[in-house]
């Protein structure tokens, strides 16, 4: 009678199913790349190298427990998570939720490559090359002087603006790389002197100056956000890219204030 009652009993107790919350795993698989979270070490590092503020706009593609979007939003600027994997982004908004940054740390389930950062004024990332190399085409897209900083992998064929490495408490995955979107330039521009016709790769300029008295020389030069420094003969020029127009100073045979135009 005991063991029929006890049997009983267990039927007639209601049960009550937890769900455990959901805890990543280093390494854990993911859309396009395996999870591995910025060394918290590293994370101020990287928004200090990007110098973030109060005034920008930080986005990160592919958030994760959302520890870089929430440094962020700490420092008073707004920042968004862009994460493919749906608990991952329940896993940032209840982050954020407890550090009291729901308001300015905002997490989006979606894929990185389709996702619109354009109006990021910074790119907190933690991405493999070949994730970099797939969104270089946005990246020159987005307004010159976007900074973008990446722990650990190089944006193949740019060179780094600058670079942080933290040794205290950080053993892996310490090292960072600034990179400054650089302004769009290709293309011929009506200068003072003459005609100067520029290919672009990246921030390095190249091409040809028809001079006013017929003669051409070679043109080589970088582009840094929206200053520009070339030299063409022996003319180095340094200014300012406000959309079709460049402004700044000539030193050399051609000297002084000089503006350039776009033509095509």
């Amino acid at each position: 009678m005991e063991l029929r009652a006890f049997a009983l009993a267990v039927l007639m107790t209601p049960f009550v199913v937890t769900a455990q919350t959901f805890q990543p795993y280093e390494g854990q698989p993911g859309k396009d790349v395996v999870w591995v979270p910025t060394p918290r070490a590293l994370v101020e590092k990287m928004l200090d190298l990007a110098s973030v503020t109060s005034r920008d706009f930080v986005v990160d593609l592919g958030s994760g427990d959302g520890r870089l979007v929430i440094a962020a939003a700490k420092r008073g600027a707004r920042a968004l998570g862009v994460e493919y994997d749906a608990d991952m982004v329940a896993l940032a908004k209840r982050n954020a939720e407890q550090a009291g940054l729901a308001e300015k740390a905002k997490f989006l389930q979606g894929d990185m490559f389709e996702a619109d950062f354009a109006q990021a004024s910074v790119l907190a990332l933690f991405l493999l090359p070949a994730n970099l190399r797939l969104l270089v085409p946005k990246f020159l897209e987005m307004p010159a002087g976007t900074r973008i900083v990446n722990n650990g992998y190089r944006i193949e064929g740019w060179d780094e603006d600058s670079t942080v490495v933290v040794n205290d408490d950080c053993v892996h995955w310490c090292t960072a790389y600034l990179y400054i979107v650089p302004a769009r330039l290709a293309g011929t521009w009506r200068l003072p002197s003459g005609e100067a016709t520029f290919t672009q790769e990246y921030q390095t300029l190249n091409g040809t100056l028809l001079m006013s008295d017929g003669r051409e020389v070679k043109a080589s030069g970088t582009v840094k956000g929206d200053r520009v420094r070339f030299t063409a003969g022996l003319d180095v020029y340094t200014g300012r890219v406000q959309g079709d127009r460049i402004t700044g100073e000539a030193s050399g045979a051609f000297g002084g204030r000089w503006t350039a135009t776009r033509l095509r």
